[in-house]
């Protein structure tokens, strides 16, 4: 087992390498950086032998957002055997499962993905715990855990890209490192030997404004003024009359509201040799724009599905018929409407910093381009700006006004994102 350890250290840059020596100096540990630059790898590297040499009292576990990104971040790494050689045969979990066995020890998994989660905790001993994505688990769980850690030669080991420099992780943890215990390594794309010249340039252009400087330079900064500052009618929007050909009409993404608005975008995928996004055209109903009259869900649905029939491509331009309908996934009286009309709607992928990020980066690389016939989605692209009250709060949140288009663009692009994201992205310039 040792030997297969070993083995991986060839394959290691030194920082690498120092961080698994260093991490025994303290009981935190805590791996920060730009994303693929080796932390979630080494850390785990240095977690199995953590795992070796954890105190028999006490319980290991590994906690994360959701026990679904456990699998996606970790175990998928950890029972790889490209990654981890012949240790995978000392690795045995079963995906969506609570226990692991790992090098003969159990670990129980935890998923902590908001304020309530901590009393999962309450009452354990912890020998070692393992942390993925520090930054989007809830400060009291955070807390929780390190007054388990209550047995000599206990530790925790975590990772995380950087938040907000008032994030409560920046400012109560790594910046009180030496009295809290902990020692923080950050790392570049530089410090996984793993990554081509190529790739890097590929993975410094897939990301713009504070995505890059948190995600790319691994800086701890705060997300302040327009969410699309990369936002460029030149390179962006086209007239409708106008459209490319259309492959594929991926989805309409509808947010709804009763007193707000409720809006509706179609999405496409280019039928061009390298592959672009588009949002083809928009249905929205506002009460503001009719002197204050709201419409009942029975109006709304058949108002949306009469837009959703009509013609939405300019003579000589084919548009498929969408395959599917994401909804606001709050929106329970709608989705019930829209199924006693005999329309199927999903439930939309609300992740709204992931579905924000998904945005900025297709702008950034002029993937995205956008129809005049979007109007409510032109008027509120450039209006669209990060709550600074939240930032100084270390919180990343934008100001809800006027972005019911953006909504459910967002929801339409996040929700499909395993359908386009290969061929948008297959010939990267």
């Amino acid at each position: 087992m040792l030997d297969a350890m070993a083995g991986l250290t060839s394959i290691m840059s030194r920082a690498q390498l120092l961080s698994v020596a260093d991490c025994t100096k303290a009981k935190i540990a805590l791996w920060s950086g730009a994303v693929r630059s080796g932390k979630t790898f080494i850390s785990l590297f240095a977690f199995l032998f953590a795992v070796l040499r954890a105190p028999k009292t006490g319980v290991i576990i590994i906690v994360g957002r959701t026990l679904d990104t456990i699998n996606g971040n970790l175990f998928s790494l950890l029972t790889n055997p490209e990654i981890f050689g012949a240790l995978t045969k000392y690795i045995k979990y079963t995906p969506g499962a609570k226990t692991a066995t790992i090098l003969g020890r159990t670990v129980h998994l935890y998923g902590a993905n908001d304020a309530s989660s901590e009393t999962k905790i309450r009452g354990l001993t912890v020998s070692l715990a393992y942390v993925d994505e520090a930054t989007i688990i809830p400060e009291a769980f955070w807390d929780m855990l390190v007054t388990r850690l209550s047995v000599d030669g206990a530790r925790l080991l975590a990772t995380t890209n950087p938040g907000s420099k008032n994030h409560w992780l920046r400012k109560s943890w790594i910046l009180k490192a030496r009295e809290k215990n902990l020692i923080h390594f950050a790392f570049t794309m530089d410090d996984n030997p793993s990554l081509s010249d190529q790739f890097k340039a590929e993975m410094k252009a897939s990301y713009a404004g504070v995505f890059y400087l948190r995600f790319i330079e691994g800086q701890w900064t705060n997300a302040a003024g327009a969410v699309y500052s990369m936002w460029d009618e030149d390179r962006h929007l086209i007239p409708h009359t106008e459209l490319p050909p259309i492959r594929r009409t991926l989805a309409v993404g509808m947010d709804y509201g009763t007193t707000n608005t409720t809006a509706a975008l179609m999405l496409g995928l280019t039928d061009e040799a390298q592959p672009r996004l588009i949002l083809i055209d928009e249905w929205h109903y506002s009460s503001a724009e009719h002197h204050g009259e709201t419409l009942p869900d029975v109006e709304l649905s058949k108002r949306f599905r009469a837009w959703l029939a009509g013609k939405h491509a300019p003579d000589g331009v084919y548009i498929p018929a969408p395959e599917y309908v994401f909804l606001d996934p709050s929106a329970a009286s709608m989705r019930a409407q829209l199924h006693s009309d005999q329309l199927t709607p999903w439930a939309a992928d609300n992740s709204v910093l992931e579905g924000i990020a998904n945005i900025s980066n297709l702008l950034a690389q002029g993937k995205l381009i956008v129809s005049d016939r979007c109007e409510t989605f032109l008027a509120e692209v450039t209006e669209y700006e990060w709550d600074e009250k939240a930032s100084e709060d270390g919180e990343d949140a934008v100001v809800k006004r006027d972005d019911h288009a953006l909504d459910a663009a967002r929801y339409a692009i996040r929700s499909t994102i395993g359908q386009w994201q290969n061929e948008v992205y297959s010939l990267a310039a």
